[in-house]
């Protein structure tokens, strides 16, 4: 990939094969004791405006209600992952995550193509703040129910918790809410915590048995 585009068009997200340390020793270990399959990790950042008065682009990669990304994944990102690693075909097997912004985003991503990614990690997810307001607690209720596995993190004092609009908290609960309803494969973990990965990142290994555990169980 080009690593300088002109001023004002995004910079391409870069798919990174390398996790932080932590994240590399706690899978590491799962994958050893047989707690996970083998998988093979793609780290994306959101782009980046060159030159631009606010140069992230992540909220408008990531809250859109659009298969923008989906297809970006599907068709640049891991298409440079297949061509180096053998991965296997069965979306049952493909898992995406995300916070914040990310945990709509992932959302959005298993929502929109369950036929490629039906395994889903949502950390303190940005419904609250999706243009146009969060779609799914009604999308969940009324439409046939998906193929997808929910793990979701809430915080207690996310982001305007205790506030009538934009709250962090009342939204994600309304989308469990929702899953529950519909009978979904979830689970909703709520914390005391705000709107940082602190939680997230002690829940990870148990999201991930969670998240892999045979499916009759």
């Amino acid at each position: 990939m080009p690593r300088h585009r002109s001023v004002g068009r995004p910079l391409p997200p870069r798919p990174r094969l390398a996790p932080t340390a932590e994240h590399t020793e706690r899978s590491h270990h799962l994958i050893h004791r047989g707690d996970i399959p083998a998988a093979v990790g793609l780290f994306v950042d959101p782009g980046i405006l060159v030159n631009a008065e606010q140069p992230r682009n992540r909220n408008v990669e990531y809250d859109a209600f659009d298969d923008r990304l989906v297809t970006f994944l599907l068709t640049e990102i891991i298409p440079q992952v297949t061509a180096r690693y053998s991965i296997t075909d069965d979306p049952d097997r493909w898992a995406i995550c995300g916070g914040s912004s990310g945990g709509n985003a992932a959302f959005t991503v298993a929502w929109l193509r369950p036929d490629r990614f039906r395994r889903v990690v949502c950390y303190l997810s940005s419904f609250a703040q999706m243009p146009g307001g969060d779609p799914y607690p009604e999308l969940v209720a009324n439409e046939a129910r998906k193929p997808l596995r929910v793990f979701m993190q809430a915080g207690h004092r996310d982001l305007h918790w205790n506030e009538p609009r934009r709250n962090w908290l009342s939204h994600n609960l309304r989308v469990a809410a929702a899953l529950a309803e519909a009978g979904y494969d979830f689970r909703l973990v709520l914390g005391d915590g705000g709107h940082n990965p602190n939680h997230g990142g002690v829940l990870l290994p148990d999201a991930l048995r969670w998240l892999w555990r045979p499916t009759d169980t």
